[in-house]
């Protein structure tokens, strides 16, 4: 049976009133209400944007959203989990500044930001799943704990997973550090000697005392560690060496099985909404402004990750006459986390698009 789609379409450059008003617009078409109930704590996932980049949602998309949100009696959060890497968003604080730097403080939007993985990086659940690769994932409790997701994604290129979307805005961005390190790497983590200011902050949180002094500078025993990534999360000098190694396909079957851990007992409480707006050959990780890479094509609604993130395929290729994102990253097959995340049973690639009106 085919998910459906709501989509809306976008002149080019389009203004930040008429992208919100088409939010809007989605949200009731596609009756987002009726999986919330008066009362429920709805948080609105998504990337608030790493400083100096400009391709993130805005905040002003999502006005109308959230007045109607308060309108229907909820209580929604905005959210999103620290970043593994070392940026503006690596720890809470940071965090929390950054996105009210871009405009999501709570005297601009009227809700909270709430960062779902604690101060750093400590507050997740591990979840069982049955997957290929994993047995159980590290999901931020403040967003595995919410009543409703509402998961707002900006679809893009990406140069390890081809393309970023709801499947990666779930599974990637909803992890805990150490969740999203074993997403990333097989590879178990190295000390950096040069940069480790023997604190020993790294010996007291790894739960297999892997780590000891040797020469006053901290070291991993490779035999006893089982790369549970704790000593990265914890490090505040960088000392521990993040590996990006691994195959795109693996990664991205890692990272839908993230995702699925965040939406499998939240059935009938996951909505999506994905702006296919400034739509960029990289992440809104990358610390800097970014060119679009095609012109503006609209917004989607879906009850459905992996229907959304098919469209967003789908509506970007036709727009592009090309397999859009393949051609942006034609080493990494995005089709790795569609086919994976529908095996698992997050969703459908199959779908039927609904065009609204103005």
């Amino acid at each position: 049976m085919q998910s459906k789609v709501w989509f809306a379409p976008v002149e080019n450059h389009p203004s930040k009133e008429d992208v919100a008003q088409k939010t809007l617009a989605l949200y009731r078409a596609a009756n987002m209400t009726r999986i919330m109930e008066a009362g429920d704590l709805v948080a609105i996932k998504l990337h608030f944007g790493e400083k100096g980049n400009t391709g993130y949602i805005k905040p002003e998309y999502l006005h109308p959203l959230i007045k109607a949100l308060k309108n229907d009696k909820v209580k929604p959060y905005l959210t999103d989990a620290n970043t593994l890497y070392r940026g503006e968003r690596s720890h809470s604080v940071d965090h929390l500044m950054q996105a009210y730097a871009h405009g999501f403080g709570p005297e601009a939007m009227g809700i909270p930001v709430i960062i779902a993985d604690g101060i750093r990086s400590k507050n997740y659940s591990e979840v069982p799943i049955e997957g290929k690769h994993f047995d159980s994932v590290k999901i931020a409790n403040d967003i595995l704990d919410s009543d409703t997701l509402l998961v707002l994604s900006h679809p893009t290129g990406h140069g390890a997973t081809g393309l970023g979307a709801a499947i990666k805005n779930l599974g990637m961005g909803s992890a805990s550090r150490s969740g999203k390190q074993n997403q990333h790497s097989d590879v178990k983590p190295k000390v950096t000697k040069a940069s480790c200011r023997a604190c020993g902050i790294c010996i007291r949180r790894c739960p297999v005392d892997a780590i000891s002094w040797v020469d006053d500078k901290a070291r991993i025993d490779q035999d006893v560690c089982y790369g549970c990534a704790e000593c990265i999360a914890a490090c505040r000098y960088g000392a521990i060496a993040v590996n990006w190694e691994g195959t795109s396909r693996a990664l991205q079957e890692k990272m839908a099985e993230y995702a699925w851990g965040v939406v499998k007992d939240k059935t009938d409480k996951v909505a999506c909404l994905s702006f296919l707006i400034h739509v960029t050959k990289d992440c809104d990780c990358v610390g800097r402004a970014q060119s679009s890479v095609i012109e503006d094509v609209g917004i989607l609604a879906s009850f459905d990750p992996v229907a959304i993130d098919q469209a967003t395929v789908d509506l970007l290729s036709q727009a592009a006459r090309r397999d859009f994102f393949l051609d942006l990253w034609p080493e990494n097959n995005y089709n790795a986390q569609l086919s994976h995340a529908e095996r698992m049973g997050m969703g459908n690639r199959q779908y039927e698009l609904i065009e609204i009106g103005d």
